[in-house]
């Protein structure tokens, strides 16, 4: 009967639409920044567990973003446990299509407080690129060319970035913060002319240029109130994120570095999320969520309309 239920709630999402969760920099779904995160007044000692994800997103133009994710955390000690992920990426659009080994993401978590109804969590980490994010294409689309394809169809940003959050946890509640900051640039060089022969040179144009881009500073707040149960939970939640500095990259006709006007500014996507606990060691989890708001200008190719996340969790 319970693998029923979950075949039934299964069945109710679409997957032809997707979600609009956390960008693709991945800072909020490392450490403290997790959503749907369990309240425990004690820390398990040595918990481990291993999660295979499934992610499906939509951008701003035709390409759709997929991802396999293994996520394993490890615990330490009674307060502290390591993290990393590690994704396989592919991605497909009208201008081509790309595969690949996404960004490893590894941190570090440490509980920090502990009263009789919040605990309060601190996460260190960092994103490691797996290549310089200008992978290219040869097709009816490029004139023969081996064309660099935007942001929108990279497996990697491309640069090396560090993380630190720190996120509050209740029986009800998740309050988190963290910072994403971008220590290198990357080595796309994507522009429109790489594209002539695709039939409507004003959607190639639509695609916003940033060639060797550094992102600028990203700081997210995640609000999510969670209704817990004896087998299953859910809970509804906001993900605002801001990019408070503006990106870098070289300023298409001058051939010299500047920084990018549109580029700073808030998105926000509203999240939904529902988990079901087979057993103690065995559950699933799917998070759905939408996008309210974006910035103007998005040349590092993190914006979803919709994403889809459903996941299996093992705890052992």
């Amino acid at each position: 009967m319970r693998y029923l239920i979950i075949l039934t709630i299964l069945s109710t999402f679409r997957f032809s639409s997707y979600a609009q969760g956390c960008s693709d920099a991945g800072f909020c779904t490392m450490g403290a920044m997790k959503p749907d995160q369990n309240y425990s007044k004690r820390i398990a000692i040595k918990l481990r567990s291993i999660e295979f994800n499934y992610y499906e997103g939509t951008s701003l133009l035709t390409p759709i973003i997929r991802a396999t994710t293994v996520d394993f955390t490890l615990g330490i000690n009674d307060y502290s446990s390591f993290q990393i992920k590690v994704p396989y990426q592919w991605i497909k659009g009208n201008l081509g299509e790309n595969a690949g080994l996404g960004d490893i993401s590894l941190s570090y978590t440490h509980l920090l407080k502990a009263t009789n109804k919040w605990n309060i969590n601190g996460t260190l980490g960092a994103k490691i690129p797996t290549n310089d994010s200008n992978a290219k294409v040869n097709n009816e689309n490029t004139g023969g060319m081996d064309s660099p394809l935007h942001m929108y169809y990279q497996t990697s940003l491309g640069s090396y970035d560090a993380i630190a959050g720190v996120s509050a946890i209740s029986n009800k509640w998740l309050f988190a913060t963290g910072i994403q900051i971008a220590l290198t640039e990357n080595n796309n060089q994507f522009t429109w002319g790489g594209f002539p022969t695709y039939p409507s040179p004003e959607y190639v144009e639509d695609y916003n240029r940033g060639r060797e881009l550094k992102r600028g500073i990203d700081v997210m707040l995640r609000v999510e109130r969670n209704w817990r149960f004896t087998n299953f939970n859910f809970s509804l939640g906001a993900l605002p994120i801001w990019r408070i500095t503006k990106d870098e990259a070289i300023i298409p006709g001058t051939g010299e570095r500047g920084k990018l006007d549109g580029t700073t500014g808030m998105a926000l996507s509203v999240l939904a999320s529902f988990g079901y606990h087979f057993d103690v060691n065995n559950s699933v989890k799917i998070i759905k969520g939408y996008k309210l708001t974006d910035r103007d200008f998005n040349p590092d190719g993190l914006t979803r309309n919709e994403v889809l996340s459903i996941s299996y969790i093992y705890k052992f």
